[in-house]
């Protein structure tokens, strides 16, 4: 997700301290999935760290393998995740039930993917300023489109001003910055995971009492 095993280790540690932080003002069990986001985007930053450092020789090969193993399972895996945090904490049954669409579909994506990653072959390899990971027959154009439907439209469905406006910078982002890393321009993924964990820990600090839904 970053342009070096340092700058994932530090995006790890500052995103790590949001997700720690942010735990601590969960004030709903519904609101505990949302709240460790942050945390999974940390360990994330980690593990890609030590995919980077398997690439180079500074761990084994076992462990190099292990990091790649853990950071694709993690990637597949939040469509399926992301829509159920963010469905977990909306209050209107109408916009719950356009969630569950998304909870179907990041299933349904995760599975194909972590399918892929089971079947193999995977590999990484450093391209430039970031790692380019490669699965079983690879993920069509097909797949990469409902991947970010199905990470973007809950946001863009929520009740929450505060999340509905990040599901439109992040869907505006999601382009930009898949183009530039395949140009070779530096990853700037993890600096979005810290955005993005901000924005969590901002709506989960709302004062109690306080209403930022849009519609009831």
């Amino acid at each position: 997700m970053c342009f070096s095993p340092t700058a994932d280790l530090a995006a790890a540690v500052v995103v790590g301290a949001i997700g720690v932080d942010t735990l601590r003002h969960v004030r709903h069990r519904n609101e505990i999935l949302l709240a460790a986001l942050p945390l999974l985007f940390a360990a994330h930053e980690l593990i890609e760290a030590f995919v980077w450092w398997g690439l180079d020789g500074t761990v084994g090969w076992n462990v190099g393998r292990a990091a790649l193993w853990w950071y694709l399972i993690i990637a597949f895996a939040l469509p399926l995740v992301v829509p159920l945090a963010v469905r977990a904490v909306e209050p209107s049954r109408r916009r719950r039930e356009l969630m569950t669409w998304c909870v179907g579909l990041g299933a349904a994506v995760s599975c194909l993917l972590i399918v892929e990653v089971v079947r193999g072959p995977i590999g990484a390899h450093a391209r430039g300023f970031h790692i380019a990971y490669n699965i079983g027959h690879g993920a069509g154009v097909e797949i990469v489109v409902l991947y970010v439907i199905a990470t973007c439209a809950a946001f863009l469905a929520s009740s929450f001003r505060l999340i509905a406006m990040f599901g439109v910078l992040n869907l505006a982002a999601v382009v930009p910055l898949t183009v530039l890393a395949s140009h070779g321009v530096p990853s700037l993924w993890c600096f979005w995971a810290a955005i993005s964990s901000v924005v969590i820990a901002a709506q989960l600090r709302r004062p109690v009492g306080v209403v930022f839904a849009l519609t009831p």
